[in-house]
């Protein structure tokens, strides 16, 4: 069932067909969250667009090992090594401390991913518990002659690796370029280049966060982090890498960079990211006060929102875009994602009571071709979507009594919308755990029923019009009355 999946490989610039390394064994790492804050929406993107190729590699026939991190040490403020560590300023701000920064961040974080119905990772590491892993790498890194030790802090010699090396090669960037745009190093920094960055810092009796090294106490930095974990779980080699576009040309490049300097060669095959969240055409940012976080989503307590948005409803909204295409939020693409939600899960309930033919003149393998070919082409879940609502649109007419489905097609299109939908998508019918409401409706559709039989039209009316006063839609067909929300 191994399909011939062609994805886009940031570093080439151009979609190629995905050949693992160890098929059907399969290694993918993504930079997870930064747990000192709840994570934001963007984040949020990024992690269901990799639930998303997870899904669908596991779908396709190959045997996974996904691995996130979780980043709980080492993230400064600044981008060049400078400024307080972001977990010990969130802990002294709470009056905490820093673990329970990390254990109440970590928990929100996988909170948001279940409502989201996102599968869990085969192993999600921690930066605190990989210190060791991280000390000798950077020990090897020393060795290979591409760091420097300054006071108890250890640099990443960019310029001595780029004599051998590709720096830029993920983002391609001209490195002179770089250099003339970074800022001139200040009397006190103790970097011999502009753009090495450190690997292990000094900690200050008041660092919160610090480790025994044969540096002295100190910290790791961000970047070496995911290099020694990606190596621990996949190998010094594997398959995908990936994460928000926002990590390529810094946390990614540096990635690369240690990991060559270490092993010889890169660390992934193929290299993907993600695009970014706007809102209203304009590109979301705290400062801006146009972010959003997912529980303000949920609930609507948000100045730029009319109304709170159900997670599958967010979820469905966010496949409607390629994952490497730029998506915007505003209230009315969202609620018409929600009406399309709807009817998606409206067609679904619609199937176990369609009535097969003997004979019929729907075919259901071109749709399920169609939608096999759109994943293949770099999991462009859009046209799939495009797709599942011309399966909505054939159950619908079934349904009416419009159109006739051979018992074996009708199998084919339930195992359609339950494979996609369901299994590839990660989507959940958020109604059908509301039994009371269910019930409710039962024996309001009953009621009216009884009416229509004795002739009374105008308490059937009466009770139609009130449904839909309130947001329930009746439909009656050949089989009998359902509903849907509005």
């Amino acid at each position: 069932m191994k399909q011939e999946i062609q994805l886009y490989n940031t570093i080439s610039r151009k979609k190629e067909l995905f050949k693992p390394l160890n098929a059907p064994n399969v290694g993918m790492y993504v930079c997870g969250p930064t747990v000192y804050s709840d994570v934001h929406l963007g984040n949020c993107r990024t992690f269901l667009s990799f639930d998303l190729i997870f899904r669908y590699l596991k779908y396709s026939g190959y045997k996974v090992r996904y691995v996130r991190n979780i980043t709980d040490a080492g993230h400064l403020e600044g981008d060049r090594d400078e400024g307080d560590d972001k977990f010990a300023k969130r802990a002294k701000l709470e009056q905490l401390e820093p673990m329970e920064i990390v254990q109440k961040y970590t928990l929100g974080f996988h909170d948001v991913m279940r409502m989201f119905n996102a599968l869990p990772p085969s192993i999600e590491p921690t930066a605190t518990g990989h210190i060791i892993e991280q000390i000798e790498m950077i020990k090897t890194i020393i060795n290979n002659g591409y760091a420097y030790e300054v006071n108890g802090t250890i640099y990443f010699d960019v310029e001595k690796y780029s004599k051998q090396y590709n720096y830029t090669i993920l983002t391609n960037r001209n490195l002179e370029d770089m250099l003339a745009n970074t800022r001139e190093l200040g009397g006190q920094d103790d970097k011999r280049g502009r753009l090495d960055f450190a690997l292990w810092i000094k900690a200050k009796p008041e660092t919160l966060m610090q480790w025994v090294s044969p540096w002295g106490m100190g910290f790791p930095g961000w970047h070496i982090e995911c290099s020694a974990m990606s190596a621990k779980y996949l190998g010094q080699e594997f398959d995908i890498h990936g994460g928000g576009m926002d990590l390529a040309a810094t946390h990614h490049t540096n990635e690369i960079a240690q990991s060559e300097a270490c092993s010889h060669q890169q660390p992934a095959k193929y290299w993907m990211h993600t695009n970014m969240l706007t809102v209203n055409g304009t590109r979301m940012s705290k400062s801006l006060g146009n972010g959003f976080l997912p529980g303000e989503l949920f609930t609507g307590n948000h100045p730029l929102l009319r109304k709170g948005y159900s997670p599958m409803t967010v979820k469905f909204f966010m496949l409607q875009a390629h994952y490497r295409s730029t998506l915007d939020f505003s209230n009315d693409a969202l609620e018409a994602s929600e009406k399309g939600f709807r009817r998606l899960m409206n067609a679904v309930s619609l199937l176990p009571k369609l009535v097969a033919s003997e004979q019929g003149n729907i075919e259901v393998d071109p749709i399920r071709t169609r939608c096999i070919n759109a994943m293949n082409d770099d999991f462009n879940s859009p046209v799939v979507i495009a797709e599942l609502f011309e399966a909505t649109r054939i159950i619908n007419t079934v349904y009416d009594g419009t159109a006739k489905i051979s018992e074996a097609e009708l199998e084919k299109l339930k195992t359609l919308m339950n494979d996609f939908i369901f299994t590839v998508f990660g989507l959940k019918d958020e109604d059908t755990s509301n039994t009371e409401l269910n019930e409710v409706l039962d024996m309001v559709i009953s009621l009216r029923k009884d009416a229509k039989e004795n002739k009374d039209y105008a308490t059937s009316d009466q009770i139609r019009i009130g449904l839909q006063n309130i947001g329930i839609q009746l439909k009656d067909g050949k089989e009998g009355t359902t509903w849907s929300k509005n």
